[in-house]
């Protein structure tokens, strides 16, 4: 093949592609790039196997394709890619103690896994006094926005 006026080597060039695409993989850590680097090095092979250049082209696209289709979702299982809820990403749905007394329109600090936190009661017309168990139900800047946990029992039993 001419590139330039040179001849290059087609698998050469679906080499230098693998190459590119496995970079790319490196940088970004998203599992995409990979199956193309795996599909470039396959229609490589195809070339190096005398395939003409439209056969490489449909091996590079079906492997790729076909490996991004099947084994990306076996990949990220495997991998466990993605987010897994730690420290604040976790407090919503836990429990805490309250350690100073939250009132209406004030805050008051709750105890939430170790840490002390200030806090904020969802119930307009409710104090929640010390040593009250709470449910915290979401992480608003510095601040937890709980609920008692024995306002909410009562409400459940009538």
């Amino acid at each position: 093949m001419e590139l330039f006026g040179y001849t290059v080597s087609g698998a050469l060039l679906w080499i230098a592609a693998a190459v590119i695409f496995a970079v790319i993989e490196a940088l970004t850590m998203g599992l995409y790039t990979i199956w193309f680097t795996i599909g470039a090095v396959a229609a490589g092979i195809v070339s190096i196997a005398g395939g003409s250049a439209l056969v490489q082209l449909i091996v590079f696209l079906a492997v790729s394709i076909l490996l991004l289709y099947f084994t990306r979702p076996l990949a990220e299982k495997k991998l466990r890619i993605g987010s897994e809820k730690t420290n604040v990403e976790a407090l919503p749905g836990q429990t805490a103690l309250v350690i100073r007394e939250i009132s209406p329109y004030n805050t008051g600090q709750v105890k939430a896994q170790g840490q002390i936190w200030t806090a904020v009661c969802v119930g307009a017309g409710s104090i929640l006094k010390e040593g009250t168990t709470v449910r915290i139900l979401r992480v608003e800047g510095v601040k937890l926005v709980v609920e008692s946990l024995e306002e909410k029992m009562k409400t459940e039993v009538f």
